[in-house]
């Protein structure tokens, strides 16, 4: 048997079915690839759960001895018994979420885990995959940054010219995160001063326009930078067990929160100076079909922002609208807080029936869904309110957030429980 297999057709499992165990070189090669995968799966914003689990079944697939430990900027692994472990540490950044290249992903390791494709090629394809460049343009990106926003508005109950001054927020947020991915700085910053743009010019817009709701025009504006699906996942890590990554990736999401809170506070007290204070008002309601079109339109927004496959656009939307009426459905049989559970049971099942019928990962559809679903909003309100210094409505909205985010998981959890298993994973790893 050849150290490196020369083609994929060639490539058989060392230690199985009769052939040799590893040599010392074969062990270079599979150990680069499980680590590659790892990395590249952390770089694409997928959660550390998931990913100490395909770790371990990839490298029992290449006769391998694993053990990984993965956190939101991290990963730990160990390879051989355990008195001649040999460790690794991989220092990662924080993750960009990428569906389109994620699908990819999964794709190069679920024809290693067949046993179709060989280590070697695999880390090849996987560096081939990192390096491509983005999937749409920035101008495209920015004019989803503004589809979105609109969308959200219309989900928040705003009217026409909520709807209308969401939008030119959310270019401006889309502009300013363009030129975030080009200037360190910037981007460090970012939150903050995206809040600070949005309320300022929610504020202004609040005073040239008569009636629009300025809250709510300032969250639609924000919709794209709040971690209410950051949240979600902390959550989940924490009940299956993985603690210390649950706790960073919450700490790390609360830090964002109070970031853009910070900034929405100071956009709105700058922009107070020059506007004087402003009368609350209420939003004109739009007719019931605009809810219908907001979910047509959202799921292409969706696509660009987390740079999903097009062809992928159609599932997304179908499980979105599953999800969102699940919730609707949910919240109207056991309220607002418990029924977000039967929203992530449908968004769970949706993707879970998307993943058994194309064999690609549920995360393609699931991430959007729950978008649509996340206690981000409420988390939103909950600091605004103790900026404001209703210390009470902010406890007691911040607690409703994690009522939320505890129902959204156990949906997803059942839902994983109760769904069609994976073909490709069906015996290696649960749907993913």
């Amino acid at each position: 048997m050849p150290t490196v297999p020369p083609t994929t057709a060639e490539y058989r499992v060392p230690g199985r079915d009769g052939e040799p165990p590893l040599t010392a070189a074969q062990e270079v090669v599979a150990r680069s690839f499980v680590l590659r995968l790892g990395r590249a799966l952390h770089t694409v914003g997928y959660a550390a759960h998931r990913i100490e689990t395909l770790m371990e079944s990839t490298s029992r697939r290449l006769g391998l001895t694993g053990q990984f430990f993965v956190t939101p900027t991290s990963i730990f692994a160990g390879f051989g018994a355990q008195d001649e472990q040999r460790t690794f540490l991989m220092r990662v950044g924080a993750a960009d979420d990428d569906l389109g290249k994620l699908a990819d992903l999964d794709a190069v390791a679920g024809e290693v885990l067949r046993g179709a494709l060989a280590p070697a090629v695999g880390s090849m394809r996987i560096d081939t995959i990192l390096a491509s460049p983005p999937r749409y343009n920035d101008l495209t990106t920015v004019l989803a940054f503004g589809l979105l926003s609109a969308c959200g508005s219309r989900f928040l109950g705003g009217g026409l010219l909520e709807v209308g001054v969401s939008a030119v927020i959310g270019l401006l947020v889309g502009l300013l995160n363009a030129c975030a991915y080009r200037i360190p700085a910037l981007s460090r910053v970012f939150p903050v001063a995206a809040a600070v743009v949005a309320s300022a010019l929610a504020v202004v817009a609040g005073r040239l326009l008569h009636g629009i709701t300025v809250y709510s025009v300032t969250l639609a504006g924000l919709l794209v930078l709040i971690p209410g699906f950051t949240i979600t996942t902390a959550m989940t890590e924490l009940a299956t067990r993985h603690l210390i990554a649950g706790v960073a990736r919450f700490s790390g999401a609360m830090m964002i929160f109070i970031s853009i809170a910070f900034g929405v506070a100071l956009g709105a007290k700058t922009a107070s100076f020059a506007t004087g204070a402003l009368q609350h008002s209420a939003a004109v309601p739009l007719p019931g079909w605009t809810i219908v079109l907001a979910l047509l339109l959202a799921p292409i927004a969706f696509t660009v922002l987390l740079r999903a496959n097009p062809r992928d656009t159609g599932w997304i939307l179908l499980t979105g609208v599953i999800t969102y009426y699940g919730g609707v459905a949910g919240a109207a049989i056991l309220g607002p807080d418990v029924g977000a559970f039967v929203g992530a049971l449908s968004a769970g099942l949706a993707s879970n029936a998307y993943a058994w019928i194309t064999d690609r990962p549920t995360s393609v559809t699931l991430v959007p869904s729950v978008m649509l679903l996340v206690p981000g909003s409420v988390g939103f309100r909950g600091l605004a309110s103790l900026l404001d210094r209703q210390t009470i409505l902010g406890v007691e909205t911040a607690f409703q957030m994690v009522l939320i985010a505890s129902a959204l998981v156990a949906g997803l959890l059942v839902s994983f429980v109760l769904g069609p298993q994976r073909r490709r994973y069906r015996r290696e790893v649960f749907a993913s």
